[in-house]
């Protein structure tokens, strides 16, 4: 994408005040990491990041293992679809309080910390639960944990934006999206590590073993836990007070709306067509990952190992490189950067199909992946958090992250058959071409500047 000049076309992130950020040193750039709000995002973000793959990937690896079909783990993928919809419980989590909690807690802990539970529960019901013979209540403690975890996005979301200004908000995503892949990898890795320790020299599926890796993941969640009750609310905003539920609605469920569309009128439609499609390819090809992994004969520890060692790295590099490179050259060409190389990882996974067996091959490729998602992940988090009026954070961030994910959450229903009919290869040459059109939206989005909140 050729350089425009910034002050017309490059993004300003405003947050509280619409203003002009100065040129910052590198030195003066990567500080802000340290300060305590970068590293409670961490730790937050690794709460948020732990239950996505515990529905999703990981437990597709499971499924595969006792010998559920392709097909139908395509389709149980569908749980996912609830991240895509948690705009229609949004405005309760940034209106409603929540008896005793809220009064000692204030509005937005006191939802993260029920969030949070809720994901608790909903694990251990998973673990409790053998899939080769009780499938359904698996999916139906699957769909919980994905409820609680789509909540505790909404009240974390709103949490990060209040909690700093605008200069900050890159650094602040960065950090957060390093907990969340550091969280992924954990979820991913570690209870595949964990399983396998559990199995020991057992063959074949063994129930006991998965029990054993899903109730570690849910103390996991104590990372989340311990972080909110140690933290400090952001300032409240003050919120009128209703007079009828009609007033309610129109000014919980309406108004942020319609603020996002009078800000962008015409061009709103631009820019939720680039959320919509920003991570297509990422989330389409994640499902099949690890059924691939598997059907390419990798052990649990193998896949753990690879995942463990070149993906962290890969992916602490590509998070906080994003976010310094979103905040000193601005989203939008990162965003541009991170749709191509998430679009070429997946071109790496064709090739990878074709070697079968090769250890060495699965490294190079996971951290290409990773090194993509951290780079891509980092600028489009500062970039949604840049869209939304601080007046209704909550809202309107999930307005954005339920858009990006409910196209390609539903397209990936269909990746099993897909795989089916075929193969790996064609799959992830498909996955990649997705990625096409996202590179013209970006260009055109890019000429669309940020509108100063009220």
């Amino acid at each position: 994408m050729a350089a425009q000049p910034s002050h017309l076309h490059e993004p300003i992130l405003f947050h509280r005040h619409a203003r002009f950020s100065p040129a910052r040193s590198w030195r003066a750039t990567w500080r802000v990491y340290r300060e305590p709000a970068s590293w409670r995002m961490l730790a937050l973000g690794f709460s948020a990041g732990l239950p996505l793959l515990l529905v999703l990937g990981t437990l597709s690896f499971w499924l595969r293992e006792a010998g559920i079909d392709r097909a139908t783990i395509g389709y149980l993928s569908w749980v996912g679809l609830v991240y895509a919809f948690k705009w229609l419980w949004a405005p309760l989590v940034d209106h409603l309080p929540l008896p005793l909690l809220t009064r000692r807690l204030g509005r937005r802990r006191s939802w993260l910390l029920l969030a949070q539970t809720l994901v608790m529960a909903g694990l251990v019901g998973m673990a409790f639960n053998d899939p080769l013979t009780s499938l359904q209540p698996v999916v139906w403690c699957a769909l919980a944990v994905a409820f609680g975890s789509a909540t505790q996005d909404i009240a974390l979301d709103a949490f990060r934006i209040e909690s700093a200004d605008a200069d900050r908000q890159a650094a602040l995503a960065a950090t957060y999206q390093t907990g969340y892949r550091l969280a992924m990898i954990w979820a991913g890795a570690g209870v595949l590590w964990i399983a396998a320790r559990a199995q020991g020299d057992a063959p074949g599926y063994l129930h006991d073993a998965w029990q054993v890796a899903y109730c570690a993941m849910a103390a996991s969640m104590l990372v989340g836990v311990l972080t909110v009750l140690l933290s400090r609310e952001p300032a409240p905003h003050a919120l009128p007070r209703a007079r009828n539920a009609a007033e309610w609605l129109r000014g919980a469920v309406l108004a942020p709306f319609a603020d996002f569309v009078r800000r962008y009128r015409a061009q709103a439609l631009l820019i939720l067509a680039l959320i919509a499609v920003y991570r297509i390819s990422d989330v389409v090809m994640g499902i099949m990952a690890n059924p691939f992994y598997v059907d390419m004969g990798f052990t649990k520890d193998e896949v753990a190992a690879v995942t463990k060692v070149f993906g962290v790295i890969m992916t602490l590099a590509g998070a906080f490189l994003g976010g310094a490179m979103a905040m000193r050259w601005g989203v939008m060409r990162v965003l541009m950067l991170g749709a191509v190389l998430s679009a070429m990882s997946n071109l790496l996974f064709a090739l990878l199909a074709t070697r079968g067996h090769d250890l060495t091959a699965l490294a190079l490729v996971v951290s290409a992946d990773n090194l993509a998602g951290g780079i891509a992940s980092a600028a489009f988090i500062a970039y949604l958090s840049a869209l939304t009026n601080v007046q209704y954070s909550a809202t309107q961030y999930a307005l954005f992250s339920s858009m990006m994910l409910l196209a390609p959450k539903w397209l990936a229903g269909f990746s099993g058959v897909f795989v089916d009919a075929h193969g790996y290869v064609d799959f992830f040459v498909a996955t990649a071409a997705l990625g096409l059109p996202v590179l013209l939206l970006v260009w055109a989005a890019s000429r669309v500047p940020l509108r100063p909140r009220d």
